[in-house]
């Protein structure tokens, strides 16, 4: 799969689709498609009522993907979490291993030029996350300096080895004292590209919460949870999952470095209270309350994806967060067959979210052998559809969709028919989602640029997010 140069302003849905080479649609596979998916379900089903407080929700309980909200989206649309998950996973796609400096550059990208935004431009960045890549852009000029006469996009594409040559570089920009839920926001790809490797999920999660929160806390909840979601891809029970000795059980994986004293708390079973709210579950951007609300409501959703996404909502507060939390895991264990099939049709760019899941699945399968040596970061060249990307109905959900071709091929590969999710295609309108570019011309303008009603915009101060992310 080839993703879009930033600079083409290609939307999500308009990115073409190449059906990655499968031959059947293992547990495995489906538990990795529902982690990603869950993510940007949580993501989308929370944006709409992000920032809300409790009583609030108390009062209007979320019950579907809606439009309006904080940030004027229409419904299925989603937010930094799902745009920086997609920024990791491609990353891992591309360069088939951990590539810290790229990782970095692709959420340099979404900061900066809107890449895999699905407004096409970046908002809801926290300040953590924010402080992080403004750092990341100043210490880039010491490359700049390094490497005299390059241009910026040659500096974004450099080898990892060539970065790491430079002394005085580091792309580690975790900011120290700020344990926010950013980082575990988009953790999915991490452990969906690792799953066979529990180990190595485990240490790369870790590492990939270096790069923007340098709170051990932060990098702690990524370990322990990305051990959780490779725990659930292999099958084990819900029981076993939040069984108290988790941590104790699964000790190899997690090496030398022991969890924080906080972490294992909640590993230990800290969010396991009956009565949620009132008992202290908190919706809040703190990581150890996201991962105790993720944790609380895949325990007490009675064995339904729907019921635990809508329960970590109306805590209120940081809900987009929450939910692409609890979805990841959730998606993993109950797989995409368990997410309700309405919202899986109103998401935006579903097809390609799936796409990605497959492709994680399937690279993460190649990492390990060097079978294939890693793509290139494509630069000005990019694989894309001149029409709207089509979305998925809902009412051939449940039905066998007809097989199609990839147009593509890699190497001496064929990319086979592609698996069916039963979840199938609709064509997607113009102007159905709002955006900054054009979604009917793939060039970029800024004269295009789609004119939003006042009534739909944030709120003044809200630009940033707050503590969190």
């Amino acid at each position: 799969m080839q993703f879009p140069h930033p600079d083409s302003r290609i939307l999500p849905h308009q990115i073409l689709c190449t059906a990655a080479p499968l031959n059947s649609t293992s547990k495995e596979l489906k538990r990795v498609v529902g982690s990603l998916v869950g993510l940007a379900v949580g993501d989308a089903l929370g944006a709409s009522v992000e920032f809300r407080p409790r009583q609030y929700l108390i009062d209007h309980p979320a019950k579907d993907m809606q439009n309006g909200g904080t940030w004027g989206l229409r419904a299925g649309q989603w937010t930094d979490d799902t745009s920086m998950a997609l920024c990791l996973a491609s990353s891992l796609i591309t360069h088939r291993h951990f590539n810290s400096y790229d990782q970095m550059v692709r959420y340099k990208w979404w900061y900066k030029k809107g890449f895999l935004s699905s407004t096409g431009e970046c908002f809801d960045i926290g300040t953590t996350t924010r402080t992080s890549l403004d750092e990341f852009c100043r210490r880039q000029n010491i490359l700049k300096q390094h490497f005299r006469g390059m241009k910026d996009d040659d500096i974004d594409h450099l080898p990892l080895e060539h970065v790491r040559s430079v002394q005085n570089f580091n792309e580690y920009c975790g900011v120290v004292q700020q344990a926010g839920n950013g980082a575990l926001m988009r953790l999915a790809p991490v452990p969906l590209f690792y799953f066979r490797h529990p180990e190595k999920a485990v240490k790369y999660a870790g590492e990939s919460a270096c790069l923007t929160h340098g709170d051990q806390k932060a990098v702690d909840a990524c370990r322990y949870y990305a051990a959780l979601i490779v725990a659930a891809i292999h099958g084990e029970s819900k029981k076993e999952l939040l069984n108290e000795q988790f941590y104790e059980k699964h000790n190899s994986w997690f090496g030398s470095v022991k969890l924080h004293d906080e972490v294992l708390r909640v590993a230990r079973g800290s969010y396991k209270k009956q009565g949620g709210y009132k008992d202290g579950i908190r919706g809040k951007s703190y990581i150890i309350n996201t991962l105790e609300a993720a944790l609380w409501a895949f325990w007490s959703d009675e064995n339904s994806f729907e019921k635990g996404v809508l329960k970590v909502i109306n805590l209120g507060d940081d809900t987009d967060t929450t939910a692409a939390v609890y979805g990841q895991l959730a998606g993993a264990y109950y797989t995409i067959s368990g997410i309700p099939s309405r919202w899986g049709e109103k998401l935006y760019a579903n097809t390609l979210i799936i796409c990605i899941a497959e492709c994680l699945y399937v690279e993460g399968s190649r990492s390990e052998n060097n079978m294939v040596q890693p793509h290139q970061p494509q630069k000005r060249q990019m694989t894309m559809q001149h029409q709207n990307q089509p979305t998925m109905s809902t009412s051939q959900f449940n039905q066998h969709q007809d097989s199609y071709k990839s147009i593509q091929q890699t190497s001496s590969e064929v990319y086979k028919d592609r698996i069916d999710y039963g979840i199938p295609f609709k064509q997607l309108q113009p102007q159905t989602y709002h955006t900054t570019h054009s979604n009917t011309n793939n060039s970029y303008s800024r004269q295009q640029k789609t004119k939003r009603d006042p009534s739909t915009l944030p709120p003044a101060g809200l630009h940033s997010g707050f503590y969190r992310r």
